[in-house]
């Protein structure tokens, strides 16, 4: 069985470095089995991948990539304090999508995330899941996720 860091490989991805916080917090912390993440922005190569509303100056399709970024941005905050991703199993995603008032597509949006997540960890991927559409997200961020992942014994 291939581990997450291989599937990420055969996606052409892999556990990028963790992302800096934007203010006064940290990434990710772990409290017993459980580590929640911060909400992870769309940041690439330290910048954002897109900024605006979804619906407006981002299409779904873009936002849904940002959703993705963001994803991988969580495995990476969920690995800096979990250490191995084999133990870890994703049980709750929040995607927060800034969106212009007609936009009703956050779920799809937030498929980006979630799909990701399944891709990487296969059944420990499978998560519960919130999509709530936003007026406005930090740096003018079209999508953000936060993540609780299980780090099993």
């Amino acid at each position: 069985m291939a581990t997450p860091e291989e599937r990420l490989a055969e996606l052409g991805l892999s556990v990028p470095d963790v992302v800096p916080p934007v203010a006064a917090y940290v990434p990710a912390t772990r409290s017993g089995d459980y580590v929640y993440t911060a909400g992870q922005l769309p940041m690439r190569d330290g910048a954002l991948m897109a900024t605006g509303k979804v619906g407006g100056e981002v299409s779904a399709e873009d936002a849904y990539a940002c959703a993705r970024q963001c994803a991988l941005n969580a495995i990476a905050a969920i690995s800096s304090v979990a250490g191995d991703l084999s133990r870890v199993r994703i049980v709750k995603v929040v995607a927060f999508v800034a969106s212009t008032p007609d936009f009703t597509g956050q779920p799809g949006v937030a498929n980006g995330a979630s799909e990701l997540f399944g891709e990487v960890f296969g059944e420990a991927g499978v998560h519960a899941r919130s999509a709530v559409g936003v007026p406005v997200l930090p740096l003018d961020a079209p999508v953000e996720v936060e993540v609780i992942a299980e780090v099993r014994a």
